[in-house]
């Protein structure tokens, strides 16, 4: 068994039998994956570790179409095969048995059918959230998980860089969408880690917006955001440019961002609360008389997941600890004029400092 799969398991074991849980019941692909090595989608069938602390026993319950791959990859020896026509939560119950008094669940991650299916399975259980658990402890990164990390933030700015030598001004955002995920493919990535946003002129307000066939004119903002998947760890950089020249105003609005995004950064270190991230960042921002155009939070964790703890906001009070890796990612969005973000990832190391593991320049480029 991998050693970094049992210690993280050991950890959550050790959880279980502080909070006497009988059974715990691990769904969620990414918690899979963090726990067994066995990275797989199972899409709308079930998947789950099991931990059985009555009988010691750990399982991975798989659709049959993965048992080969998961026999493979997983640190996990007990592996349940489930095929298509039966019912799961039966093939649990045949598995573990009954008499199970107290389940630990993630409940983030339970539907109601999950719920209906495990109390007509297994009557009179009580059930316990263990997904705080199981968040915090993936939140702090192992120095091999920020490496990880890192390979995908490499690639993606390898990306980044090929794709602007290969815009046009008139090209769609779905053209350079398109050639900027066929880079992702061809330098090496599993693919996007989230769908690629490429926003010009007047969309670039929207913080999500999505690509379309408009066409990337002169004088216009050019938002990109983007990340990729490799190693199963995502990577999520964002570059706002200039096509052709910029004007004064916005000029001003990049360099207050782009001022405010490096306050940011300078705020990070451990014992610190995450809200002082937010609040350095966002303070740069109000003072300039752009508060009321900044209305998210700065950033948020970053790892097997492209949105995961911690949250990053002014309101979170949690201190920062070393092992945390997470984005901070300003930005001044004007409905009817256009927006701007920068974002940087960064990881806390095991001295308390911040790293900064993107490295794609912040200074205003124009292209085209």
């Amino acid at each position: 068994m991998n050693e970094q799969f049992q210690i993280r398991l050991n950890l959550l074991v050790q959880h279980l039998k502080e909070r006497q849980i009988d059974v715990a019941i691990v769904n969620s692909p990414k918690n899979v994956f963090y726990y067994t090595g066995f990275n797989s989608d199972p899409h709308e069938r079930f998947m789950a570790l099991v931990v059985d602390l009555r009988k010691g026993n750990n399982y991975l319950f798989v659709p049959a179409l993965d048992f080969e791959e998961a026999n493979k990859n997983s640190s996990i020896q007990k592996i349940i095969p489930i095929s298509d026509e039966v019912n799961p939560y039966q093939v649990l119950r045949d598995t573990i048995g009954g008499g199970v008094k107290s389940i630990g669940l993630d409940t983030k991650n339970i539907s109601l059918y999950q719920q209906e299916q495990l109390n007509h399975f297994f009557s009179d259980f009580l059930y316990q959230n263990i997904g705080d658990f199981t968040s915090r402890q993936r939140m702090r990164k192992s120095s091999e998980e920020c490496g990880k990390v890192q390979m995908a933030v490499q690639v993606i700015e390898q990306v980044l860089s090929e794709g602007i030598k290969r815009f046009k001004i008139g090209m769609s955002e779905l053209e350079l969408t398109a050639e900027l995920e066929f880079l992702m493919r061809k330098f090496g990535a599993e693919g996007p880690s989230f769908s690629t946003i490429v926003l010009s002129g007047e969309k670039s307000s929207l913080p999500h917006g999505r690509p379309d066939k408009k066409k990337i004119q002169h004088g216009e903002f050019l938002l990109i955001d983007m990340g990729v998947l490799l190693n199963g760890y995502c990577s999520d950089i964002t570059r706002t440019f200039v096509v052709g020249q910029e004007s004064a105003e916005q000029r001003k609005i990049y360099d207050i961002v782009r001022e405010s995004v490096q306050a940011g950064v300078h705020a990070v270190k451990a014992g610190a609360p995450a809200a002082s991230v937010d609040i350095a960042a966002r303070n740069i921002i109000k003072a300039n008389g752009y508060g009321q155009y900044f209305n998210n939070r700065v950033g948020h964790g970053l790892g097997m997941e492209v949105h995961e703890e911690p949250s990053i906001h002014e309101k979170n009070e949690m201190s920062l600890e070393p092992g945390f890796l997470f984005t901070i990612e300003p930005g001044i969005y004007i409905p009817g004029f256009g927006g701007v973000r920068i974002e940087e990832n960064v990881y806390i190391n095991k001295n308390g400092q911040a790293e900064v593991l993107t490295t794609y320049p912040t200074e205003l480029t124009r292209i085209g």
